[in-house]
């Protein structure tokens, strides 16, 4: 079957899972188990892989098919698109595949329409669910363990016997990033027993907007437990610091999938969890630590997410900080009796890339 890939090659979540795609499409294409001469690529905005250490041989045969794209192209065959909803209905093909990431709970008629014009895949049947309740069918696609850039080190960061936590993600209301710091620093703030190391720098921000986003959350008084960390432009500074911490905090209020939390917990550490939407579709209560959801709060933030607009409208999980800092207190001692979550290893067989670039092309037959 002709397969043509329409994918962001970029660094965002977006782009690393477009990558490893294409990375387990070419490994597979040489152990002969798919036909070279099937697929194409057509990337969708600027290509940047300055955060991927890639092989040559694949670089190559990347830009060979990014060429035979330009060159034979038929819009009759069959598309795979990985892209958010707002542009689902630009296509290049006359029969494509959309896998998005949705994560709120409200999809307006313009996120309908572009779900129903296409074959959609979500990695949350939160979302799927969602979508079902206006009438719009997709289907489920679990993503997989990305091993290319992600593993366990098995170094001692710190050489002492302190729990070092890890929150991630671009710093934004949606992922309740402020308040978890506040709760964390009231709890666990000055004392050495613990750290916090946040990876949140938004790089839709300047770095004035992303200082004063951080003032504020420390209250112009930041803890010399508390650590924030600037853009890591390279994966493997970014798989060191997943590898540095013992917990991995995910909060996140709405996601499609969560994939630094995903990550963290199959390469062995444990995790502190909100017991919602794409979280429940790969995590289990071996693996992880649940905090159960208090409401729900609107996601409007004035910056990202605005009222009364064609697309990303309605409403974030909310929790409460006691249940957060009982769950944390949970995971510590989870940490203190084994560093490595056992269970969370698993994952990385469970949802191998493997399985999932089997599952893609399964989607499309």
């Amino acid at each position: 079957m002709k397969l043509n890939f329409n994918l962001p090659l970029n660094s965002t979540s977006f782009g690393q899972t477009s990558v490893m795609i294409l990375r387990t499409l070419f490994d597979e294409i040489k152990s002969n188990k798919y036909n070279d001469n099937d697929f194409s690529v057509s990337p969708l905005g600027q290509t940047d892989l300055r955060t991927q250490d890639l092989p040559q041989d694949f670089v190559l045969w990347l830009n060979r098919k990014i060429e035979l794209f330009t060159e034979n192209h038929d819009r009759r065959t069959p598309t795979f698109k990985l892209w958010h909803l707002n542009g689902g209905l630009d296509s290049v093909s006359e029969k494509q595949t959309l896998l998005s990431f949705y994560e709120l709970d409200e999809p307006t008629r313009s996120e309908i329409n572009a779900v129903k014009n296409n074959k959609t895949l979500f990695s949350s049947s939160f979302s799927i669910e969602n979508f079902a309740s206006k009438g719009a069918s997709s289907s489920f696609l679990h993503l997989g363990f990305d091993d290319y850039n992600f593993k366990k080190t098995n170094k001692n960061y710190f050489g002492n016997e302190r729990i070092t936590f890890n929150l991630c993600g671009k710093f934004e209301k949606r992922k309740h990033h402020n308040k978890i710091i506040k709760a964390w620093i009231k709890k666990y703030g000055n004392n050495p027993r613990y750290s916090l190391q946040c990876a949140v720098y938004n790089p839709f921000l300047n770095e004035e907007q992303n200082q004063q986003i951080l003032n504020h959350a420390v209250e112009g008084n930041k803890p010399f437990n508390v650590n924030f960390f600037p853009m890591m432009n390279e994966n493997s500074v970014y798989n060191d610091y997943l590898n540095s911490a013992d917990i991995i905090i995910g909060m996140s209020g709405g996601e499609g999938f969560g994939l630094p939390e995903f990550q963290s917990v199959a390469i062995g550490k444990h995790a502190v969890l909100l017991k919602a939407h794409a979280y429940e579709d790969w995590a289990t209560d071996e693996m992880v630590t649940w905090v159960k959801p208090s409401g729900k709060i609107p996601v409007y933030d004035g910056m990202f997410f605005q009222p009364n607009q064609p697309y990303n409208q309605g409403n974030i999980y909310d929790f409460d900080e006691e249940d957060f800092i009982t769950a944390c207190e949970e995971a510590i001692s989870k940490a203190e009796k084994n560093k490595v979550n056992e269970k969370g290893l698993e994952l990385q067989t469970i949802f191998s890339k493997e399985k999932f670039l089997d599952n893609v092309l399964s989607l499309l037959a």
